[in-house]
């Protein structure tokens, strides 16, 4: 393929290849050509243009292909662009040569299609420059039409398009020839060529002024008689030639003065009239109307009715949205005229009536729907409530007049019904579309809408009457405020009106109606409702007997209630279920006699009503059953059960009653047998086992019965086939825009489609197709379809005998009917038998004996060759199925081979097309069956798909081919190139008309790329062969001009990027996408979303810039709705989820876009906020101006944001209009999700101060903190909203940015955080939250960001606080009356909600004020920036706390309650008989389920709050509520569930505590120690931090010490947590609760053995008992010891921060060296308590039991000191080493050291220790220097300074420590001579001689060696000054500590050393600082020491001159410099002094 990429055409290459070869090289050429044209310089391409056109012209003859023609014509129209255009005319000349040739072979076809299609695009591209040509051309083209074939007609229509296209205004002259000849091409029998006529006529009518003037009316006569017979191609391409040019009929006003004269305006009333007409009387040619008058049929064929539908649509929105909103009212009334009483015809006929009104319905639905904002939907619902108010005034006009009889009367009611119908529906759906956008409209009472709704409610039609009640529903799913006081009223209505029929019939409907939309609303309705309901369903019931004229319309009213009753779920319905069945019990005959018996009595009347009432009771229990899932346990079957024989033998009977009783029976017996087939299908078969024959008869008689007359395959047969098989049968099948109305042209026009009116009960359903109506089929359809369904189930259940008669008697009666009758019969059984079959293969059953084979085999096969496809699709799949079931492989190949035979035999399409797709469903369920059949099937299919004869058969042998590539898998491998080369031959040569070709063999296409797979990826020649092949079949396909093969092009290309991204070009897919993306076409629009969602996961950034490359150049190609060139792909995408309506392309659309954000938001900031910006601001109402006025003010000041100014000015600019407000959801949570990809971007992005500075640095820099502003301002719109759902996205967003932003600080005012200026807007978003009608869930939300702000500190002034604050107030006040005070509108959990939400909001606020004040109590050692920031915060923050402080007592209880509720909650359900039966304080029993959720959202802070509010006072504080019974509320916390009759007086203070303590205690152990997977961290630290505030105070520590057994229980649950959760902040919270409960049980420990000793003061010490753990003998027993579980879990955090420590790992128990290691700051924080709690034990231990743990203590406190003990700058401890140097002080001072009976243990354990620090020094293999000796030596010191002496100072340790002192002393480095020097001092100071006095020996010498270098050496540095200055202090020490007659010997030594340090004056003015400090601190040294030892002092000055010289001298410099004024420093030795402090503080 390489070769073909020239600019000339390489003939020897393309001579030596085959015939498919060269076709395909062409084709590739003239792709490549294409490209290098456009990039060719005009110069080169001159030089060759002349071999070029040769070349292309030579290809003319060589009879192209399709799509090369096109890119033959397309190619040189380019290159006469671009080149010299002198030889075009001889071109032209050529073609229409061609043209006029009288050769009419086939073979030259192609050639004279192909001159065609040159023409075509040779005046596209030059246009006016070949004016004077063309009047030729087009005349020859014309002529040649007369005898062209339908594809010579299809080319031409195109190519004269294209000519009209290029020449625009000049080519007037032949504008009537063409409108001639396209006329008559709009109505040609080839379809193709209809579209391409409707295509030029769409050309012509740009400049052709006639058409939409003077023959404005022939060319709407002409569409309508298009739409005959036409598909749904045509009725798209001509709805939108008739909707455009009425359109322009109407918009062109005002033409050239000149030519005024002649056109005549056109108003809208005459084209709504020409509609219209065509509407109501179709394509009136008289001779069809009269031949359809004496057939008797309906004159409008139902295909031009809906064609007509699209151009009303396509004709509304070419005039646009605007237009609609100004014309409204016009359209309406016309719109709902066509079937009003004006045209009886329309309405005559329910079906047609049915059909009519679904038109009506899409037109209303389509525009106002699709083109209205929701400002204008809320005038247009006005504008309908007006015409419903209208018809209403005719129908009671009518109803007034007393006598009911008159006929005018009656037609009159029947004719406004389809007009109110229709209204009513729209209304519905409007309102529903608005969702809660749409309470203005509702609570404006002018307009009156509930009103006229209701009021229509008793209109006497029953249709009026259902659709009024779906539109309640509408309302009340839209605006669930709505729902109870809807309800309410229609109960009123229906109690208060129960004498009136219409009235029980209409607001039985409405209740039930609205009880269907409870499933819609989260928040429910009241649960009284149900029982409310129920008996007002069983008083009619009861009553229906008292009056015969109601009995029919209570039987049904009451069974309807109980039916849409149980849609209410298990929840409710479990409280009536005993009542229901007692009902469904009575409503049957005891036995099947009572029956017979029945049988005789009653009259028709009489029977109708009882069949009436038992369908009802059917449907109820039918209800029960799939709503109510959960209850049918088989307790309840087994009641259910009893009636069921009855109901099965009416069945039987009624062929018979209804022989008695006449046909007034028909209908009701109908709907009591589909009722009772859709009852049985639910139920498990093994429930009426006994009857399974009896049914199986009446089934059969069902399906096979002389009276039904008509075949709706349409409904029956689709989902019996596979999904994928229907893409073969009509479109309409296949989704699209206007299924609603297509979807009746699937049925034959004797059928209706669906419609409410059909099945009462269907409107408390959800409707399956989405948000519309429910569609139920007429009775006689729909029992059909139920009892094919239940015939499989039944079949698969009975006895095999019983099974082969069936079969035998149903093939029986196919073969005994004939003609029409025939094939309804056998579509039944076929669908009745492939549904048996896939139950038996669904449930893996068999098929039987083999003598069953046969009749199935039979009836399947007939079935496979009968004229109608759908049959013989579903007859195909259950060919397949039959062979799954039998599964075996002799019959499996048996079956194939029936279909090889017939395929070669058989010559008719029909059998040829069955028995192939017979043959690829075979191998869809059985996956390859044998080589030798793939090859032979393969064979046959290939041949079948060559059949250029019969489209048909190729398209299904290719589908058919695409399944068994799909099922072969790896097997096909060897067919996939003779296969690929199949495909490219047909793509290149089917005609463009045959489009369902083209779509299969995209499919086939399809096939091969998944089988390929991830090898195309390869470089090998042949793989890359197959590579070019593949992609250029995606390239033709994506030329097709049918827009699904364009989609299969798509899907193509889709795999091969998936499988091998590189080679396919990015830049031309996405353009081709963005091309598609407003196609009208719903299946291409899927497939570009689909191809985009997969681009953008790998590569957003480069998709998105190719769209907006491609917008930039191109100038018309894109499609006008998406403006990809100002809002880039993003925003088209956006605008796109706007107008889309299809689910699942809505969801792609949201996916595409929330890959493209992930990857791009962060690059692109401002461009995505500004994108989501304009779509929250371009439809902010009112309220929005305000706050953008409120911003002006506030950001005056600033200045630097200048946007502020501008946002109203632009509007009219805007890129969004009026998004809907389920966009503008959407655009708040990309904003959310924005902020959270920017939590792991640059830090910059939530830093102003770094942020401007990079700004500044590069422009291009951009950082979320900039945009504050825009986001406060979002979050504040979408707040504000109408929209309940965009309020919780707007306060959500909020939330997220007060999280996020509120510790920023404003680098302008210091002390002040940037979201401070914003408090006025949080403070406006919230408000309007907390208003009295709004609803709970956005309270709850509001609830939780107002404690979010408070908690965030952001405002420190308390008066600004209280804005929000007051909310709060409100908020609680509203919920002091508990459950019973809040709205009743919502379901009791929603008020549980709200409460629950509240106090959970209190409770972080007062969490956050009682931690402020605790940290500005505490004396503040350093001031940090935060106090700093708080500068007036001393007085501030405990203001918080006072504001909460009035609220408290209320809180408190309110709290402890909702402890309460949750506890009882979480009980296991065996407890549920212990509940309190009326709930709890804040939840009612029933509704308990729903509230668990809530609380389990909530308890946690209010837990945390609880504690903190107990510890507060203290748990002795009595409340001041206690045992008051005044309470509004039943249950008082404190009574703990004994109700307020037991009175909480009875408890004393005490038992109170102990109750509360314990509930907490209680929540707190339940929770953590089953901690689920969805435990959320803030839970987990709330309850831990709970528990710490708990055992802050005495009270509860000595209840926890007091027993032991809580103890063990809470430290093995705190195990858990740090076993299962990893976060540090949750194993350190667990590690303090830890360290509390060792504290108490010291606490305990001491307290007993004090009281035994003021007890048994007198006795004698030996008798006294042992107190703590280990008692006598030292054993601690796991599981019974608190010691023990201690210390399990702090070596399980020692050992997993440090592993080294475990000897297991370390493989011997001795010390190994390794090297130590400074670990995490979380790690070190977690060592360190763990280390704290260790220190803590032996206190809780008895003697005994002290020596058993200590070896574990020591060994790990050492071992933590040895792991970490890293040497760090500046002679620092790492925390670690600080912490176990503070553990192992605490451990050797421990009084068990000392006491009797511990304390040589202890002594030789406290040796060995100490020989474990030494050895760590100075290992064996002398490999561990790393270890830090000043951390070596303060353990030791520790050890020298804290044991008792025996245990130091044996002579072998007292050695080696002094060694290493010596040693260390040595060490050249700075920092460890000052800490060792520190480290003597404290040991030289010990105050027993026998400790201290050996080192004194030892070490004084050489400190004394030091210090007197300091003549040869001067310090340089501030350390060796103070190596110096300790070294003095040691010696100062030495003198105080020494004897009196040892002291004058060392005030000797140390006088000549300071005296040494002192300079003279003339030094003193030239030294550096470092000496002049040493002097200074020699010199007040000497000042100390002379008047202390004064006679010493003499004797030494007297005995060395040298000296008092010295010191004479510096003395008189001091002085001198003291009067000039020298700053002496005083203060330079004050670090080192508060270092030294601080270390011995520390440890020592």
């Amino acid at each position: 393929m390489e070769l073909a990429h020239s600019l000339l055409l390489n003939e020897e290459a393309c001579n030596q290849l085959g015939e498919v070869q060269k076709a395909e090289f062409i084709f590739d050429w003239l792709r490549y050509l294409e490209k290098l044209l456009l990039a060719t310089s005009r110069s080169d391409v001159k030089e060759k243009q002349k071999t070029l056109v040769e070349q292309l012209l030579s290809l003319l003859n060589s009879s192209p292909g399709p799509p090369t023609r096109r890119l033959l014509a397309k190619n040189l129209g380019i290159l006469y662009g671009i080149g010299d255009t002198f030889s075009v005319y001889e071109t032209i000349d050529k073609c229409n040569d061609l043209i006029r040739s009288k050769d009419d072979s086939p073979s030259y076809l192609p050639t004279k299609l192909a001159a065609v299609v040159c023409l075509g695009s040779l005046y596209k591209k030059l246009g006016r420059i070949l004016s004077n040509t063309f009047t030729e051309t087009v005349g020859n083209i014309l002529k040649a039409m007369k005898s062209a074939e339908s594809q010579g007609r299809y080319e031409i229509m195109l190519s004269l398009q294209n000519i009209l296209k290029g020449l625009g205004a000049a080519a007037i002259p032949c504008h009537r020839d063409i409108y001639k000849a396209a006329r008559s091409c709009l109505t040609d029998r080839s379809m193709a060529v209809r579209c391409a006529a409707a295509k030029c006529l769409f050309e012509l009518q740009n400049e052709a002024s006639f058409m939409w003037s003077t023959d404005l009316d022939s060319v709407a006569a002409l569409c309508f008689k298009s739409f005959e017979g036409s598909n749904y191609d045509v009725r798209i391409s001509v709805s939108k030639l008739l909707g455009t040019v009425l359109a322009k009929a109407i918009l062109s006003k005002h033409p050239g003065a000149a030519s005024r004269q002649s056109i005549r305006r056109v108003t809208l009333e005459e084209v709504l009239e020409l509609l219209g007409t065509g509407f109501l009387r179709g394509s009136s040619g008289f001779l069809r109307a009269s031949g359809d008058m004496l057939k008797g049929t309906s004159s409008v064929s139902r295909d031009v009715r809906v064609g007509i539908t699209q151009a009303y649509v396509v004709f509304i929105s070419t005039l646009g949205g605007a237009w609609l909103e100004k014309n409204f009212a016009a359209i309406l009334s016309h719109v709902l005229s066509l079937v009003s009483q004006s045209h009886p015809k329309v309405t005559q006929a329910q079906v047609d009536a049915v059909c009519s009104r679904r038109c009506v319905s899409f037109i209303l639905r389509a525009t106002i729907g699709g083109l209205l904002g929701e400002k204008a939907q809320i005038a247009a619902a006005k504008d309908i409530c007006q015409a419903i108010w209208k018809l209403k005034k005719v129908v009671d006009a009518v109803m007034c007049d007393g006598n009911l009889e008159t006929r005018l009367g009656s037609s009159d009611v029947a004719a406004s019904q389809h007009m109110l119908v229709c209204a009513l529906q729209e209304l519905g759906n409007l309102i529903h579309g608005l969702g809660t956008t749409a309470a203005p409209l509702l609570q404006d009472s002018s307009a009156g809408i509930l009103d006229s709704v209701i009021s229509v409610i008793i209109h006497p039609s029953i249709s009026v009457q259902l659709t009024a009640a779906w539109c309640l529903h509408c309302i009340a799913v839209a605006l669930p405020s709505y729902l109870t006081p809807l309800l309410d009223r229609c109960l009123e209505r229906l109690t208060v009106l129960k004498s009136s029929p219409e009235a029980v019939t209409g607001f039985s409907f409405a209740v039930a109606a609205l009880l269907g939309a409870v499933k819609h609303c989260p928040l429910g309705i009241p649960h009284g409702k149900g029982k409310i309901i129920l008996t007002l369903a069983e008083d009619l019931l009861c009553s229906a007997t008292q009056n015969s004229r109601l009995s029919a319309q209570r039987t049904q009213a009451g069974w309807l209630l109980i039916a849409a009753l149980m849609t209410l779920g298990p929840a409710v319905v479990s409280h009536h279920l005993a009542r229901v069945l007692l009902l469904w019990k009575c409503v049957f005959p005891v036995s099947p006699k009572d029956l017979e018996t029945e049988k005789s009595r009653g009259d028709s009347f009489t029977w109708q009503v009882t069949l009436e009432g038992r369908a009802g009771a059917l449907c109820a229990i039918k209800s029960f059953v799939s709503h109510c899932g959960d209850l049918l346990t088989a307790e309840v079957i087994q009641r259910l059960l009893p009636p069921l024989p009855c109901a099965v033998a009416l069945l039987t009977q009624l062929s018979s009653i209804i022989k008695t009783y006449g046909s007034p029976l028909k209908t009701p017996s109908v709907v009591y047998r589909h009722r009772l087939y859709e009852l049985l299908i639910l139920l498990p078969p093994e429930t009426y086992e006994g009857h399974l024959c009896a049914i199986l008869k009446e089934l059969t008689a069902d399906l096979t019965g002389p009276d039904i007359q008509v075949a709706a395959s349409t409904f029956l047969l689709p989902p019996l086939c596979h999904q994928e098989d229907l893409l073969l049968l009509s479109p309409l099948l296949q989704e699209t825009d206007h299924r609603f109305i297509e979807e009746q042209l699937l049925l034959s026009n004797g059928i209706a489609c669906g419609s409410l009116e059909y099945d009462a009960y269907s409107v408390y359903e959800k409707d399956v197709g989405g948000e519309s109506v429910p569609k139920p089929l007429p009775p006689a359809l729909s029992v059909i379809s139920s009892a094919a369904k239940l015939f499989g189930v039944v079949c698969a259940h009975v006895g095999e005998a019983q099974r082969l008669l069936t079969l035998e008697q149903l093939l029986d009666s196919i073969k005994h009917t004939k003609g029409a009758r025939q094939q309804v019969v056998q579509l039944h059984v076929v669908s009745s038998v492939s549904s048996f079959l896939k139950y038996v293969a669904g449930s893996k059953g068999s098929l039987g004996p083999e003598e069953m084979r046969r009749p199935a085999l039979a009836l399947v096969t007939g079935a496979l060759e009968s004229p109608n496809p759908l049959l013989r699709c579903a007859a195909a799949e259950a060919w397949a199925r039959l062979a799954q079931v039998v599964d075996e492989g002799p019959f499996t190949a048996s079956l194939a081979q029936v279909s090889f035979d017939k395929l070669k035999s058989a010559r008719d399409v029909v059998t040829r097309t069955g028995h192939s797709l017979a043959l690829g469903s075979l191998h869809r369920y059985l996956g390859g069956i044998s080589s030798q059949h793939l090859n032979s099937c393969i064979g046959i299919l290939y041949t079948l798909s060559q059949d250029s004869t019969s489209p048909d058969v190729q398209t299904w042998a290719l589908h058919s081919l695409s399944l068994i590539i799909d099922s072969a898998g790896p097997l096909y491998y060897m067919h996939v190139e003779p296969t690929l080369s199949l495909i490219i031959m047909l793509l290149l040569n089917v005609p463009p008309t045959h489009a369902e070709v083209h779509q299969s063999l995209g499919r086939c296409l399809n096939a091969l790329i998944t089988t390929l797979g991830p090898e195309l990826q390869g470089s090998s020649t042949s793989v890359s062969t197959l590579r070019t092949s593949c992609l250029l079949g995606c390239a033709v396909m994506q030329d097709n001009p049918d827009c699904l093969v364009q989609a299969q092009a798509i899907s193509c290309l889709q795999q091969l990027h998936m499988f091998a991204p590189r080679h396919v070009n990015l830049s031309s897919l996405v353009s081709c996408l963005c091309v598609n993306l407003c196609s009208p076409y719903l299946l291409l629009r899927r497939a570009v979303l689909a191809c985009l969602r997969q681009l953008v996961q790998r590569e957003a950034a480069e998709v998105s810039e190719h769209a907006v490359t491609l917008a930039k150049d191109s100038r018309e190609e894109l499609t006008p709705d998406a403006n990809i060139r100002e809002v880039g792909l993003e925003g088209a995408l956006l605008t796109l989820l706007d107008k889309e309506t299809d689910q699942k392309l809505c969801h792609d659309i949201k996916e595409t876009l929330n890959h493209m954000l992930t990857s791009m938001a962060v690059d692109k900031l401002s461009f995505w906020l500004k994108l989501c910006k304009d779509v929250l601001a371009a439809s902010a109402d009112f309220t929005a101006v305000t706050c953008v006025d409120t911003m002006q003010e506030e950001e005056g000041d600033k200045g630097d944001d200048d946007s502020v100014l501008t946002t109203r000015s632009d509007d009219r600019s805007h890129p969004f209009t009026n998004p809907r407000w389920a966009t503008r959801v959407f655009a708040a949570e990309c904003v959310c999700r924005i902020i959270n990809q920017c939590e792991s971007a640059h830090c910059a992005h939530f830093d102003i101060a770094l942020a401007q500075e990079m700004k500044k640095k590069d422009s291009r820099n951009d950082f979320l903190v900039l945009h504050l502003a825009d986001l406060i301002r979002m979050a504040f719109m979408a707040a504000t909203d109408h929209s309940d759902q965009l309020r919780l996205s707007g306060l959500q967003m909020l939330l997220i940015v007060i999280r996020r932003f509120a510790t920023i600080p404003e680098p302008e005012f210091p002390g002040h955080v940037i979201l401070e200026q914003y408090q006025a807007n949080v403070g406006a978003a919230l408000r309007p939250a907390f208003t009295s009608e709004t609803a709970p869930d956005v309270t709850a939300k509001a609830c939780q960001v107002c404690s979010a702000w408070i908690a965030s500190g952001v405002v420190s002034d308390l008066n600004d606080l209280r804005r929000v604050h007051h909310l709060l107030v409100s908020s609680l006040t509203k919920i002091q009356a508990g459950k019973e005070a809040l709205s009743h509108l919502y379901n009791e959990s929603a008020s549980t909600m709200e409460i629950l939400a509240v106090l959970k909001a209190w409770a972080e606020v007062y969490i956050i004020a009682v931690e402020r004040h605790k940290n500005n109590t505490q004396p503040l050692t350093t001031t940090s920036r935060l106090e700093e920031s708080v500068r007036d915060g001393s007085d501030s923050s405990p203001g918080l706390l006072d504001l909460v402080h009035t609220d408290l007592g209320t809180l408190s209880r309110l709290w402890l309650a909702a402890l309460q509720d949750f506890a009882l909650l979480t009980l296991p359900s065996e407890f549920a008989s212990q509940l309190p039966i009326k709930g709890g304080a804040f939840y009612t029993a029933e509704t308990s389920e729903n509230a668990k959720l809530h609380y389990n959202n909530s308890w946690a802070l209010i837990l945390h709050a609880t504690a903190l509010w107990l510890t507060s006072t203290g748990f002795v504080a009595a409340d001041p509520d206690e045992g008051a019974s005044n309470l509004s509320r039943p249950v008082t916390p404190t009574s703990m569930c004994q109700g307020p009759s037991s009175g909480a007086i009875a408890k004393s203070p005490e038992d109170v505590y102990s109750d509360r303590f314990h509930l907490i205690l209680g929540i707190s152990v339940e929770f953590l120690c089953s901690l689920r997977s969805d435990a959320t961290m803030e839970s987990i630290t709330a309850c831990l931090h709970a528990l710490q505030t708990l055992l802050d105070v005495p009270w509860p520590r000595s209840k926890i010490g007091s027993d032991q057994a809580l103890g063990i229980e809470l430290l093995n649950v705190l195990h858990r947590v740090i076993l299962t959760r990893e976060s540090p902040s949750i194993q350190l919270a667990s590690l303090e609760v830890v360290r509390q409960i060792i504290c108490a049980a010291q606490e305990h420990v001491k307290e007993k053995r004090r009281s035994a000793e003021v007890d048994d003061g007198a006795a004698e010490k030996e008798t006294l008992p042992e107190f703590g753990e280990g008692k006598d003998t030292g054993g601690l027993v796991p599981g019974k010891s608190l010691v023990f579980a201690t210390l399990e879990l702090c070596v399980c955090i020692l050992v997993r921060q440090l592993p080294e420590l475990n000897p297991k790992l370390t493989g011997s128990p001795g010390i190994k060296a390794t090297k130590p290691q400074m670990l995490s700051e979380d790690g070190s924080r977690l060592v360190s308590a763990a280390l704290v709690i260790l220190a803590e034990l032996p206190a809780v231990c008895s003697p005994e039991g002290s020596i058993s743990i200590l070896p574990t203590i020591l060994y790990l406190t050492i071992g933590v000191l040895r792991e970490t003990a890293v040497k760090l700058p500046g002679g620092q401890l790492s925390s670690t080493v600080a912490a176990s140097l503070q553990a192992l002080k605490g451990i050797l001072s421990s009084p068990m050291a000392r006491a009797e009976k511990s304390q040589t243990a202890w002594t030789g354990l406290l040796r060995s220790a100490l020989t474990t620090i030494l050895d760590c020094w100075d290992p064996e293999d002398g490999s561990h220097q790393e270890l830090d000796e000043v951390s070596l030596l303060t353990a030791i010191t520790v050890f020298i300074l804290s044991t008792s002496p025996e245990v130091t100072i044996i002579p072998c340790l007292q050695k080696r420590c002094i060694e290493k002192f010596k040693v260390t002393l040595e060490i050249k480095d700075a920092m460890v001579q000052i800490k060792t020097y520190q480290l003597l001092l404290s040991i030289f100071q010990y105050p027993n001689p026998a400790v201290s006095y050996p080192y004194i020996y030892s070490l004084v010498s050489s400190i004394m060696e030091k210090l007197q270098e300091i003549d040869q050496k001067y310090p340089e540095d501030a350390t060796e000054l103070q190596i110096f200055q300790e070294g003095i202090k040691v010696l100062e020490a030495l003198v105080t500590i020494a004897e009196e007659q040892h002291r004058s010997q060392l005030v000797a030594c140390l006088l000549p050393i300071l005296i040494s340090f002192l300079l003279d004056e003339n030094a003193l003015g030239s030294a550096t600082s470092i000496m002049r400090n040493l002097h200074d601190f020699a010199l007040q040294k000497l000042m100390q020491i002379g008047p202390q030892f004064s006679s010493v002092f003499k004797s030494v000055m007297a005995s060395s001159p040298a000296l008092k010289a010295r010191l004479e001298a510096a003395i008189k410099g001091n002085q001198e410099s003291v009067k000039i004024g020298t700053p002496t420093s005083k203060h330079t030795n004050h670090p080192g002094k508060n270092s030294s402090i601080q270390l011995k503080t520390s440890f020592l």
